[in-house]
C-alpha cells in the first residue's frame, strides 16, 4: 500500500512535469496513471463512480465537451441538502496485498490519495489555465486580464492552501502513522480555512457565464483554452468541469471523515478530535451549501429582472422572489377575465401584462403593490370561482385562479410576506382581515378612504348610480368610478377633484360624499336629502343581511323592461318582502313584493326550477339556476306567506 502511495504521488508530480514543459514547449507529452479518479496497482476501480468522482477518460471521450449546467448546480446543492448521498465508503482491498491495514488507516490513505489527485487538478486550473490566459490576455491585449480573474475568482489562494499546508501534513500523519495514528488534530487547525470556498462557490456561476461568452467573442481566448484542454493530462475534460471540482471537494472530505469516524475503536484516541473535526468539516460544508443557495436566488432574480425588462426602480439584490404565475383579471368593465402575470417579492407584488412580441422583456408591470399596508382574502363570487381580493395602498385587484388549490397558495403566499414584514417593523399596524365568506366589503373605514385604493365596483353589478339611484344610459348618463370609494356614479354625482395620498396627493375624480369627507368643503347648492323611498334599500345591505338571496330568472309579461334576470333578496331586517334588484349593487330595487298571504306553488312548465307566486289574480313566475335552489327559495316563501319572522341569531337562514 505504501508503495502504491509513492507511484501516486509520482504520477502526480509528472501532471505537473508535463503542464510545466508544455507551457515552454507548446507540446505536451503523453502521460499515463492519472485517471478521474486514481486506483492502486493491481486493484480494478468501482464499476460505478460515486456521486462526487469524475468519469473515466473513455467516457469523456464518447460524451464530448461538456458544460455545466444551472441545473446540475440545482442538483448539486440537493445532494449537499439531503443525506441520500453518503453512501457507506467501501475501502479498496487488493488481494494478495500480504499484511491487512486498520479500517480507519485505508480511509485515511484514501482521504491522501484524492488529495494529491485534487491538488494536481487545482494546479491545472491555477498554474495552467488561469496563468496561460493572463499571459495571453497581457501579450494579445486580445481580452482583458480583470476578465481572467473574474473566471478563476480566488483559484490561487485555495491552490497554495492545499499544496502548501494540507497535502503535505496529511502526508506527513500517514508517513508516521505508526507513533501518531491520527488526523482529528490536522483537520482541525486546517478546517477553518475551507471557508474560503463560499467565495468560489459564490462566484461560480458568473464566472461559467464569463467563460461561455468570452469563448465565444474572442479566438485567441479560445484558442489557449482549446490547447489546454486537448492535452491527455486534462483527461479530456472541459475547463468547466475542472472548475466544478473545489465545489464538490468539501462534501468528499465529510464523507471521508464521516466514515473514518465511524470505523474508529470505542477507546481510539483520535475518536474525540475527528467528531470534533467532521462537525468542523460539516460546518464548511454548509458554508458552501448556503453560498451556492444564495448564488442560485441571485440568479433567479437576475433571470426575473431579464424578463421585466430591468427597471431601475425594481432591481434590487436584496429582494427575494417568493412566487409567481398566471392569473386571471376580473374586469370592472368587461364581461371576461384578462390574462395577467403576477411576481410575488418579499417586498413588493408586481400585476404584469404578458408582451405579446416578446422582444427582450417578456412582461410589462402595470403596478407595483406594497407588501406593506397589503391585504389579501379570498372573494366569495358564484360567477367567478377561486377569486380573491389583492388590496393595496397603490391599487386593490380582484384576481382568480385556475385552481382552488392555485387560489389557496397565492393567498397563503402573500400573507406570509406580509406577516414577515410585520415581523420585521414593530410599529406596523397590522391587516385587518374581513372574515371568512364576507361577501364583497365596499365601504372603506373612514381613516383608510383616500389612503388606499380602493376595490371598484364592476359595470354589470348596478343599473343605477350608486348616489343618486338615477338609471344609467349609454348617451345622457354614462358610468364613472369614485377613485376614493370605488362606487359606480353618474358624472353628476362625480363632478369633483380630491387629492388621494395613496396615488401621491394627486387629484382624482370622486363622488360628492367622499369629496365632502376629504376636503370638509360642503357645496352650498347642495340639495337637502329627499325622503327615502319605499324602494331605496340598497342591495349591497339587503346580500350582507338577508334571509336568501340569488340571481332568477323573471318570466312571463308581468315583469315587463326589467328584463328576462333579477338578483332577488329577502332581507333579514325586513322578512316579508322580496325585493328584485337590476343589478347585486343597484340602491333602489326595481320591484317589492309583500309576501304574506302569497301561494307558492310549480310553475305550469315542465322545467322543475320554475315556480310562481300567486294571490287575487297577481302572479310572478321565477326560474331558479337549479332545483336546490328553487327548493330554498320556495321554502323562504311559505315562511313569509304565513308570516314567520326570524327570532334571533340561532334560526337557521336560507342564505346562498
Amino acid at each position: 500500500m505504501e508503495g502504491a502511495s509513492e507511484e501516486t504521488l509520482t504520477s502526480v508530480s509528472s501532471l505537473v512535469t508535463v503542464f510545466e514543459n508544455s507551457r515552454m514547449t507548446g507540446a505536451v507529452p503523453r502521460v499515463h496513471g492519472l485517471e478521474a479518479g486514481h486506483q492502486q496497482p493491481g486493484c480494478r476501480a468501482p464499476t460505478s463512480a460515486g456521486p462526487w468522482e469524475k468519469p473515466t477518460v473513455e467516457e469523456a471521450l464518447e460524451s464530448g465537451s461538456r458544460t455545466v449546467s444551472r441545473r446540475y448546480l440545482s442538483s448539486l446543492k440537493n445532494k449537499l441538502s439531503s443525506g441520500a448521498w453518503r453512501k457507506s465508503y467501501q475501502p479498496r482491498t487488493c488481494p494478495g496485498s500480504g499484511t491487512q491495514e486498520p479500517e480507519e488507516k485505508k480511509i485515511v490513505r484514501e482521504l491522501l490519495e484524492t488529495e494529491q489527485a485534487y491538488v494536481a487538478r487545482l494546479h491545472l486550473l491555477d498554474q495552467v489555465f488561469f496563468q496561460e490566459l493572463l499571459k495571453e490576455a497581457r501579450s494579445s491585449k486580445a481580452f482583458p486580464e480583470d476578465v481572467v480573474r473574474l473566471i478563476f475568482s480566488n483559484i490561487s489562494s485555495i491552490y497554495q492552501f492545499h499544496s502548501q499546508f494540507f497535502l503535505p501534513e496529511l502526508q506527513r500523519r500517514l508517513d508516521d502513522w505508526t507513533t501518531t495514528p491520527r488526523i482529528g488534530d490536522v483537520i482541525q487547525k486546517l478546517a477553518p480555512f475551507l471557508k474560503m470556498y463560499s467565495e468560489y462557490v459564490k462566484n461560480f456561476e458568473r464566472a461559467i457565464e464569463l467563460l461561455a461568452t468570452w469563448t465565444d467573442k474572442s479566438p485567441p481566448f479560445q484558442e489557449v483554452i482549446t490547447r489546454i484542454q486537448s492535452s491527455e493530462a486534462s483527461a479530456s475534460l472541459t475547463l468547466q468541469h475542472h472548475m466544478l471540482e473545489p465545489v464538490q471537494r468539501i462534501p468528499r472530505y465529510e464523507l471521508l471523515l464521516k466514515e473514518y469516524v465511524q470505523k474508529l475503536p470505542g477507546q481510539a484516541p483520535d475518536l474525540a478530535d475527528a467528531q470534533k473535526a467532521l462537525d468542523m468539516i460539516f460546518s464548511a460544508a454548509q458554508h458552501s451549501n448556503a453560498a451556492i443557495t444564495e448564488m442560485e436566488r441571485l440568479q433567479e432574480l437576475w433571470d426575473v429582472y431579464q424578463r421585466l425588462g430591468l427597471e431601475d426602480d425594481i432591481v434590487d439584490p436584496s429582494n427575494t422572489l417568493l412566487r409567481e404565475g398566471p392569473v386571471l383579471k376580473i374586469s370592472f368593465r368587461r364581461s371576461g377575465p384578462m390574462e395577467r402575470y403576477l411576481f410575488l417579492f418579499n417586498n413588493m407584488l408586481l400585476y404584469c401584462v404578458p408582451r405579446v412580441i416578446q422582444v427582450g422583456a417578456h412582461f410589462q408591470v402595470r403596478t407595483r403593490i406594497d407588501v406593506a399596508g397589503m391585504k389579501v382574502r379570498e372573494l366569495t363570487d358564484a360567477e367567478f370561482p377561486h377569486s380573491f381580493l389583492v388590496s393595496g395602498k397603490q391599487r386593490t385587484l380582484e384576481l382568480r385562479a385556475r385552481s382552488q388549490e392555485e387560489m389557496i397558495s397565492w393567498l397563503q403566499a402573500c400573507q406570509a410576506a406580509i406577516d414577515q414584514i410585520e415581523k420585521r417593523n414593530e410599529t406596523f399596524k397590522a391587516a385587518v382581515q374581513s372574515p371568512e365568506g364576507d361577501p364583497q366589503e365596499q365601504e372603506l373605514q373612514s381613516v383608510e378612504l383616500g389612503l388606499r385604493a380602493p376595490q371598484w365596483v364592476r359595470d354589470k353589478m348596478v343599473t343605477m348610480c350608486m348616489r343618486c339611484q338615477e338609471p344609467f344610459n349609454a348617451l345622457t348618463r354614462r358610468r364613472h368610478h369614485c377613485r376614493a370609494c370605488g362606487y359606480v356614479v353618474c358624472a353628476r354625482c362625480s363632478d369633483y377633484r380630491a387629492e388621494l395620498k395613496y396615488d401621491a396627493n394627486r387629484p382624482n375624480r370622486v363622488c360628492l360624499d367622499c369629496y365632502t369627507f376629504l376636503t370638509g368643503n360642503v357645496l352650498p347648492e347642495e340639495k337637502e336629502d329627499k325622503r327615502r323611498g319605499i324602494l331605496e334599500k340598497g342591495a349591497v345591505a339587503g346580500s350582507e343581511q338577508s334571509l336568501i338571496c340569488s340571481f332568477l330568472q323573471l318570466l312571463g309579461d308581468k315583469w315587463g323592461k326589467s328584463g328576462p334576470r333579477g338578483w332577488c333578496v329577502i332581507p333579514r331586517d325586513d322578512p316579508l318582502v322580496l325585493y328584485v334588484y337590476a343589478a347585486p349593487q343597484d340602491m333602489r330595487a326595481h320591484t317589492s313584493i309583500p309576501l304574506l298571504g302569497y301561494q307558492v306553488t310549480a310553475g305550469p312548465q315542465a322545467d322543475p326550477r320554475v315556480f310562481q307566486l300567486q294571490q287575487s289574480g297577481q302572479l310572478y313566475t321565477f326560474k331558479a339556476e337549479s332545483e336546490e335552489l328553487k327548493g330554498r327559495w320556495v321554502k323562504a316563501m311559505e315562511r313569509a306567506a304565513s308570516g314567520w319572522i326570524p327570532g334571533g341569531p340561532n334560526d337557521k337562514d336560507l342564505s346562498d
